[in-house]
This record gives structure tokens, sequence and C-alpha cells, in this order.
């Protein structure tokens, strides 16, 4: 899943969350819950729905196997649908028939990237919210220190540095607003079968298929959606579109960190502790590599969302290359963004701020400028008015902070390499 060049710009939990072993699960959570919603609505019987619903355990499977014949099968599904199929075949050869009845493989793929695409969410807002708590405590602390206030790489005025804070967070605040609402409408059941008509899951005239879906959708915590969406991407690519915003706006904050870190700066410096951001040729560096991480992200991220849409345009009822390169780079966008807030969370916390540095650099411009100009655009009383906006600022991104739903925490336990 990630290259020894690109492991340590993400996190351990979202690598695991998209590791072969949990998609699996995933994908068997949705063929269990298949056949119970089918069960329930007298498409199947119910013997077979608890032989394959109990079957759906991924222990009892060959990851690696099923993997390796994806290849050449051109899908994950169809190797893992045929395992199961053998698996339930074991124990009642009369359910094999109603292995995912109805379905196809988008079905179970697309579900399953909804299943663990929401616990990769809930682990990129916990450190976004981290991340901005940290701000909006920075923000009220340094309220009227001032600093000076840069346009187009040169001192333009003053501004304090609590103001700048508050301004780092206030995209992240809009984010979160805005990875919700889209969450919300992109994370659904897929379910349409071969060519989105739900042809097979017609009894008496009726087609049952409404009613399956809403009962997966009610147990697997999704939406349930008014049609399929096989090839109509329009909502999930809105949610990679706000993660690509999102880690642009991490990448703006740290590339502004980076900058007054800088030694002829010293404005502000990420956390010190032992190995982080060393070098393995001068011993007196300290890297920052919180920044680094975030940065890297900041460049790759929109590569991948160009990718989301360029790969909209499918063909028909099902697609033929375009659906498998949005799969494909749908991960590392969501490692990308949690390797960017998680390295931010875990610095800005601790991020050291010099205010005896940021007046020095201050008054050492107003050293060198004719008096008028030095007390007109670099006054440090012009931090007060700075102060009073940095104050209103917190406030409005408390109060929207308040009104979003608290970050949840994944199943880590369902999330598990097993040995």
């Amino acid at each position: 899943m990630s290259s020894i060049f690109e492991g340590f710009l993400s996190t351990s939990e979202i690598l695991e969350a998209f590791s072969e072993r949990n998609f699996l699960d995933a994908m068997l959570r949705f063929e269990g819950s298949l056949a119970r919603a089918q069960a329930s609505v007298g498409l199947i019987p119910e013997a077979a729905a608890q032989s394959i619903s109990g079957t759906c355990k991924v222990e009892l499977f060959d990851v690696a196997k099923i993997v390796r014949e994806s290849g050449r099968a051109g899908s994950i599904a169809i190797p893992l649908v045929k395992s199961l199929k053998e698996t339930v075949g074991l124990f009642n050869k009369e359910a094999v028939g109603f292995v995912h009845f109805g379905s196809t493989s988008q079905d179970v793929i697309d579900t399953a990237l909804a299943l663990v695409t929401r616990d990769a969410l809930n682990l990129i807002e916990a450190d976004v919210h981290k991340a901005v708590a940290a701000l909006l405590a920075l923000a009220r602390r340094h309220a009227a220190d001032p600093v000076l206030a840069r346009t187009l790489m040169q001192p333009a005025s003053v501004t304090s540095f609590g103001l700048k804070c508050a301004g780092w967070a206030a995209p992240l605040v809009r984010s979160l607003q805005r990875l919700q609402a889209s969450a919300g409408n992109a994370l659904s059941v897929q379910l349409g079968g071969a060519v989105g008509t739900l042809a097979q899951m017609q009894k008496s005239g009726k087609n049952l298929g409404p009613q399956v879906i809403a009962h997966m959708a009610t147990e697997l915590k999704l939406k349930a959606p008014s049609c399929a969406w096989h090839t109509q991407r329009d909502e999930w690519v809105a949610l990679g579109c706000e993660l690509g915003l999102l880690v642009g706006s991490l990448g703006k904050m740290a590339k502004d960190i980076a900058l007054m870190g800088q030694y002829e700066v010293g404005e502000v410096a990420e956390p010190s502790e032992p190995g982080r951001g060393g070098s393995s040729a001068m011993p007196h560096k300290r890297n920052p590599v919180a920044c680094m991480v975030a940065l890297a992200a900041a460049q790759r991220a929109p590569q991948r969302v160009a990718v989301l849409l360029a790969a909209m345009p499918q063909e028909h009822e099902r697609a033929l290359g375009n659906w498998q390169a949005e799969l494909a780079e749908w991960p590392g966008l969501l490692m990308s963004a949690h390797g960017s807030a998680r390295a931010m969370a875990q610095a800005l916390p601790g991020l050291q701020v010099d205010t005896q540095r940021m007046r020095a650099n201050l008054d050492a411009l107003r050293a060198v400028l004719p008096a008028e100009a030095a007390d007109e655009w670099f006054s440090p009383g012009l931090a007060q008015h700075a102060a009073e906006l940095t104050q209103a600022q917190v406030l409005a991104h408390t109060q929207a902070l308040a009104a979003l739903k608290p970050p949840k925490s994944p199943d880590t336990n369902r999330m598990k390499v097993t040995p």
C-alpha cells in the first residue's frame, strides 16, 4: 500500500484502515449484511442467510491468496466471492447459490470503500480538531503580541501572532464543516446489481431492492441512496475535493511556520524532543518535520484529486478503467490528509513562540526606515487592533466547532492486524 518513502508521511492507523485484511473484512461485512437484509424481506431463505453471515469472518480466508488472484480476475471482488462461496459450501451447500445474490463486484467494493473511508475520516477529523484547539489556544495567548505581517515575502506592516493563528484555524474549521456535510452525502451503500436496476431482487412483481438497501444502510450506518451511483460519482468526488482543500490549508499553515522558523527569522519553532528532526551529518540541526510532512502532502494531494475529477466521465452503467483509476488514488489521498493532520496536531500544542524575537525583528526594521513610515506602518501599537480581530475570530471559530458533531473513534479492535 505504501513505499518506504511514503510510510513515514502518513500514520500507522490510516495504513491499517486501508490494509488488505481490513478492506476484505469490510467487503465481508457487506456480504453478510446483504444476506441478512435479503432474508428479512423474504428474498433468500433465513437458513442461507445465517450460513452466509456466519462465514463472513475475515480470519476464515486467505487474504494474500485473494489479493494475488485479483490481478488476473480484474477485481478483488471476484476471488473473494469465489472463496466465500467455497467456504459457505463446506457448511451449507444449499446456501451457495444465495451468496452475493443480485449484487455485483462494484457494489461490494464501493460499499467497503465507504466503510473504511468512514474510519479514515474519523481519524482525520479527530486530529484536525486537536490542531484547531491548539491554534485557538495560541490565538488567545498571543492575541496582542506584535509580529511583522509579510506580503510578497517582504515586511508590510504589523499584525499580531494571535491573529495569524486564528487565520490558520479558520479554513480548518470550514473544512470540518464541509467534510461532515460531504461525508453525509458520499458515505452510501452501493447496491445496484449488474446494471443498476436490481433486476434480480423482484418477488411477486415487486422490486424489493429499496427495502434491502434500507436494511443494509441501517445496519452498516451508511446513507441509503435513491439510486445506484456506479458511474454517477459526483458526491464521492466532492468528498475527495474537500480532502484536497483540507490538505492545502494544512500546507499553507506549515509553510508559514517553516518560514517563521528559519534561523534568520527565529520567531517560532516546532517542539524539540530526542530524535525529532535531526540531521545525519549535522548534529546541531533541528528540522521542522511536521511542516515537512504537511508540505509533502500538499504537493501530492492536488494530483490525486485531479485523477478523481478526470475519472468522472465514466462509460454508461459501469466504467472501464476510470472507476479503477479512481479507486487506486483514493487511499493515498486519505493517507496524505491524515499524515498532514496528525503532524500538525502533534506539533502545534508545543509550538515554541519567541515573542521577543518577533519584537526584535520589528524594531530592527523600524530602525532603518524613515520615522514617518515606521510610525504609520510598523508601530507595535497596531497589534491592538489585531487583538480585537483575534478575539472576535476565536469566538466565531469556537461557536462553529460547538455546532459540529464530535469526531468518533474508529473501531480499532476490528482494524487490528492479526499475527
